[in-house]
């Protein structure tokens, strides 16, 4: 497309300087200039060009006379380029000490001063130098206000202030006029000072902002849900800030995970159940079911049936498979917890499975085998060795092969093993 615009354009060209030609043949003109006995005779189109001859040779004889002075300037413009850049490496790599060097002298540069103080000021901060960081953000307010006022939030959070960072942000964010930066610093520093309201302010204007990536954002989403939740006094209150969040923030498995465990310490396990099971049945989620398990309640029956239920769609789920064994314990199902700790140890190995099995073989009274699984979970949580437990001669040996998920097409036929 670019093509046939120049195409386009050389073709006008051209018809205007034959255009022009013609015109200017018919009659060239007559300029006659006489001044002190000296007189030029000239076309119009002759008259011009001397015009611009001479225009171009008192722009280069004017370069010539400025070259010699401008010699200074320009090694210095070329010196503070070279210390920008070095600085800046400096930073990245962690040599704090010479960034912060180079970056001040780069600074001495007009052009440069703002981007270079507030690069130093973040080499500073990094040193653990937050006085001399706040002294160099003082010198690039006036050229960086915005930029200065949320690195300086960031280096007041970072030596412990963030009461100080959250009222020096808190205009702006009034007005909505603050940077995706800066909306992330006020997330930061409220959530570090317990205004949990604040932090979820900010979440969506830097949602909107697209500053975070999804997965960066979704854990300061998650982060800051997790903190408001928690910080509720009461279940009215819970339930309150829960209805008044936005549907895809009640959404999020650390929310929902959050909420149950606060619902169910304030009695209400019946609507912690409710969420989580939504929730499940929306999007299946290993943390959730994790929990699901573990949440007090008098209903285990009937969660343990639901359980078991989610077994035909994912036969290879540890998280679901302690879970079940979990809950197996609860209700002394002995060897119905054996059976499903068993399975998800051989999936996936981990503490939280030793530690169930331990507490199976506590219940049937075999203290020595639970020694063993809870020296295992010791163990394994560690990133130590475990020791492997002796036959039990428990009848019934149980298959601890992952279950193969039948595969169909798109028309529901199963397919054929490959």
């Amino acid at each position: 497309m670019k093509l046939w615009r120049w195409i386009l354009l050389l073709v006008f060209i051209a018809a205007l300087a034959a255009f022009g030609w013609h015109w200017v043949a018919q009659d060239p003109g007559y300029v006659y200039v006489h001044i002190h006995g000296w007189y030029a005779e000239r076309t119009v189109v002759g008259a011009v060009l001397t015009l611009l001859l001479f225009w171009f040779l008192l722009v280069v004889l004017w370069r010539v006379v400025r070259w010699p002075f401008g010699a200074f300037s320009r090694r210095h413009r070329r010196l503070s380029q070279q210390r920008m850049g070095d600085g800046l490496i400096a930073l990245i790599e962690g040599r704090h000490g010479d960034a912060e060097r180079d970056l001040n002298r780069a600074s001495r540069l007009d052009s440069l001063r703002g981007p270079a103080l507030l690069a130093s000021a973040e080499a500073s901060s990094r040193r653990g130098e937050h006085g001399r960081a706040l002294e160099s953000l003082n010198q690039a307010s006036q050229s960086a206000p915005q930029a200065s006022r949320v690195l300086r939030a960031r280096v007041l959070r970072r030596d412990g202030k963030p009461a100080e960072a959250l009222a020096l942000l808190a205009p702006e964010s009034d007005k909505g006029t603050l940077t995706p930066g800066g909306w992330r610093e006020l997330a930061l520093a409220a959530l570090a000072s317990g205004d949990t309201r604040r932090a979820r302010d900010a979440l969506d204007p830097l949602q909107k902002s697209g500053a975070l990536g999804t997965r960066a954002y979704a854990a300061l989403e998650a982060k800051v849900l997790v903190a408001s939740i928690n910080a509720t006094g009461d279940g009215a209150v819970l339930n309150t800030l829960w209805s008044q969040l936005p549907k895809n923030q009640r959404r999020v498995p650390a929310a929902v995970e959050a909420y149950a465990r606060r619902a169910s310490g304030f009695g209400l396990v019946l609507p912690a159940m409710d969420e989580m099971e939504s929730a499940l049945r929306r999007e299946w989620s290993p943390q959730l079911i994790e929990t699901y398990g573990t949440l007090p309640g008098n209903d285990i029956e009937a969660r343990l049936r639901r359980a078991e239920g989610w077994l035909d769609a994912h036969p290879n789920d540890a998280n679901l498979l302690l879970t079940l064994g979990r809950m197996c314990v609860r209700l002394k199902l002995w060897g119905k917890a054996h059976q499903y700790l068993q399975r998800s140890l051989a999936l996936t190995p981990s503490a939280a499975v030793w530690e169930a099995l331990g507490d199976t073989y506590a219940g049937q009274g075999d203290s020595l085998q639970a020694q063993r699984c809870y020296r295992n979970a010791l163990s394994f949580a560690r990133g130590e060795p475990v020791i492997t437990l002796p036959q039990t001669g428990t009848p019934g040996d149980v298959d601890t092969r992952p279950v193969a998920i039948e595969e169909r097409d798109q028309h529901g036929v199963p397919r054929l093993p490959g």
